[in-house]
């Protein structure tokens, strides 16, 4: 009998979790609540750019973006398309939001004002790659961790 060796270190975790208060409801609240400030904000900022008349397409069709696009309601009310390089993604639809996927020099071909980063850790290397859409005076945002234009 006795305790799994793994018991010392499972109490660790335990007492790691109650210090940084997350065996209470109040940090997930706290998440909750902005990520509801984070889709109003987002949606805030993509009514404001169709006002204006911008056309805006999505770069990236991983299932991080995909899953912004479709809790937040995003569809092809508000994104043209959307491009991913993977060659087994273009042609099909993302899934909820039925948004075409193209290969990115479908970019250049419409030119669109906005560019939204959709795997937002990843911006730095995206806006590296496509720097063509500055040439045109497009520019890039995204939604996390602020919505914005970015670089």
């Amino acid at each position: 009998g006795g305790a799994p060796a793994s018991a010392p270190a499972v109490e660790r975790v335990l007492a790691d979790e109650r210090r940084a208060g997350l065996d209470t409801l109040e940090p997930y609240r706290r998440f909750a609540e902005q990520v509801q400030v984070t889709k109003r904000r987002l949606l805030a900022f993509l009514l404001a750019a169709k006002e204006r008349g911008d056309s805006i397409a999505g770069y990236g069709a991983a299932a991080k973006g995909n899953t912004l696009l479709n809790y937040c309601g995003i569809g092809t009310d508000f994104l043209d398309y959307v491009v991913d390089r993977s060659p087994h993604k273009q042609g099909r639809y993302l899934p909820g939001s039925h948004l075409p996927i193209h290969p990115p020099s479908r970019l250049a071909e419409t030119r669109p004002e906005l560019v939204f980063i959709l795997p937002w850790n990843l911006k730095e290397e995206i806006m590296e790659q496509m720097a063509a859409v500055k040439e045109w005076g497009g520019s890039f945002f995204v939604a996390i961790p602020e919505v914005g234009i970015c670089g």
